[in-house]
């Protein structure tokens, strides 16, 4: 079944909602790099579904086939590269497949992969991420008449972020080693970049560098495990806003 031509049938883009008609794919393991992507996509237009891993991905591929891809490079159970190299050899295929990644360097692996264009996070830009999209579509898809240059920038949920560290103290409860906690190292990261959390930024970066250098973690992680903590129990300044920490 193919989900874009299905959706698209009923519903054509206007110049203040240009992606109406297309179906995007997320495949993002944040819930709040995921509530952006929602809220992105919801301003756009466009219709939005949600894999949080490379597994669940190829279970919702094997139903329909949606119209734009997002995937994001750093999954629980492997590299998103992967997933593109595999869609971009897929026939027929996806007509947008995007890599996503708080890496800004990460563009030239995505394209080299297969990619048609490299979203950087956070992203915050209603108009960047149309743009970005409607610039990789194929001229039959692309929106008739002048469009409007939307100024908005999106704010996601600052409990989706709370999510997001609950998930992280859960893992290094778990006494994560090895490969998993360069996961939890590069996914925490992400997601404090994205809401401005400078200090977890910076304590999440030092048991990175540790890390490479083949130094101790354990001090480097409870400093990690302390800021979490402060965090979860600050319930009303997470809930208010993710800006009492930059």
């Amino acid at each position: 079944m193919d989900d874009a031509d299905l959706f698209q049938a009923a519903r054509f883009p206007t110049p203040t909602r240009p992606l109406l008609g297309l179906t995007v794919l997320v495949v993002e393991d944040s819930r709040f790099a995921s509530d952006a992507m929602r809220l992105l996509c919801q301003r756009s237009g466009a219709r939005i579904r949600r894999a949080d891993s490379l597994r669940s991905a190829e279970r919702h591929l094997q139903v329909y086939r949606p119209s734009v891809i997002i995937v994001d490079l750093g999954l629980p159970d492997g590299d998103g590269l992967s997933l593109i190299r595999t869609l971009d050899r897929s026939v027929p295929r996806i007509s947008v497949i995007l890599g996503s990644s708080g890496d800004d360097l990460a563009g030239d692996s995505c394209s080299q992969a297969g990619a048609d264009g490299f979203l950087p996070k956070p992203v915050h830009s209603l108009s960047a991420f149309q743009e970005l999209i409607l610039s990789c579509l194929p001229s039959d898809r692309q929106p008739m008449g002048p469009r409007s240059i939307n100024s908005e920038t999106i704010r996601p949920d600052p409990m989706a972020y709370k999510d997001d560290l609950a998930h992280v103290a859960d893992l290094l409860g778990d006494g994560t080693e090895d490969r998993p906690l360069d996961y939890v190292v590069q996914f925490l990261t992400g997601i404090a970049r994205s809401a401005a959390d400078m200090p977890l930024v910076a304590a999440s970066e030092a048991l990175s560098i540790s890390r490479m250098q083949g130094r101790g973690s354990r001090s480097d992680v409870a400093r990690i495990s302390g800021l979490l903590q402060e965090r979860l129990t600050d319930s009303i300044a997470i809930g208010s806003t993710t800006q009492r920490w930059i």
